[in-house]
């Protein structure tokens, strides 16, 4: 478990994936956050291999070992998705996104409805294609994607310099990391089994060039409405979130036909680590 894959795609292209919890049962794909890779659910290993449940979890293109794809859309990673849900052989899967990742989840349940039975978003950001969505962005993405939009090299530059600190200095990333943590995510992070966040981050920030293209699409239009939708999705976030507004979870989960939101009182940005059990039940059970 946990040791990188790959399969062929589309174009040439190959994507990265690895495995985590049982051997058998039920499957969930992971769709990892931002500035980290696949690697950001080793964590649940544990408790989806108590939970029977099979952790799925890709890299997206350019990042780990996923080949580029320059230009994509949110709306793609579906197209990926399936191709390699088809190499593996698997016909129903359930879909987790978080951060970053909430929207990929999304693309997932709006465009292979034959495919995806459930989905959680935690933590999740609306389309950021709008302006007014997009100035409410905490101030760290909110300049990272600047960057990436108008001065790619810099952007390049800058993710090269993080994922070094990342990969030599994994304990300044993770105290960096914390710094955005409730106190309780923050015990829990800072217990982490190896590979850490800081692992997946070095990873998916390795060249840098992937990580500019990963923070210029998230803003480009995801491609689908919200409101095309068919199957259950449910929204988790804490009322203690700094980085992404509790509201934006609210909105979209009034926007999906068979939407919910599960708002954790006093849970913050990394509720998917302390949330992990109740999150894949709701997935599976």
């Amino acid at each position: 478990m946990g040791s990188d894959q790959q399969v062929a795609v589309a174009d040439g292209r190959v994507l990265g994936y690895r495995w985590y919890g049982a051997a058998t049962g039920p499957v969930v794909l992971n769709c990892h956050g931002g500035l980290v890779n696949g690697l950001d659910v080793a964590p649940f290993d544990a408790a989806a291999g108590k939970l029977g449940v099979r952790l799925l979890s890709p890299d997206r293109p350019g990042l780990g070992s996923s080949t580029a794809a320059p230009g994509r859309t949110t709306g793609d990673w579906a197209t990926d998705v399936r191709a390699l849900l088809d190499a593996l052989q698997i016909q129903r899967v359930a879909v987790l996104g978080w951060s970053m990742g909430g929207q990929y989840a999304l693309a997932c349940a709006a465009r292979l409805p034959d495919r995806v039975t459930r989905t959680a978003v935690v933590a999740g950001c609306r389309p950021l294609d709008d302006a007014g969505a997009f100035g409410e962005l905490n101030s760290m993405d909110h300049r990272l994607t600047l960057l990436a939009r108008h001065h790619p090299q810099v952007a390049g530059t800058t993710f090269r310099v993080l994922g070094g600190v990342a990969r030599h200095t994994p304990d300044v990333w993770a105290h960096l990391t914390l710094r955005a943590a409730v106190p309780s995510e923050a015990s829990t992070l800072e217990a982490l089994p190896d590979p850490g966040i800081a692992s997946a981050a070095a990873a998916a920030l390795e060249g840098g060039t992937g990580m500019v293209e990963e923070y210029r699409a998230w803003v480009r239009p995801w491609g689908f409405e919200l409101a095309e939708i068919t199957g259950p999705v449910t929204f988790w976030h804490g009322d203690a979130d700094q980085l992404v507004p509790p509201a934006w979870s609210r909105a979209m989960a009034a926007a999906v036909p068979q939407g919910r939101l599960e708002l954790i009182a006093g849970a913050g940005h990394f509720l998917g680590y302390t949330h992990t059990a109740n999150i894949l039940r709701g997935l599976t059970g």
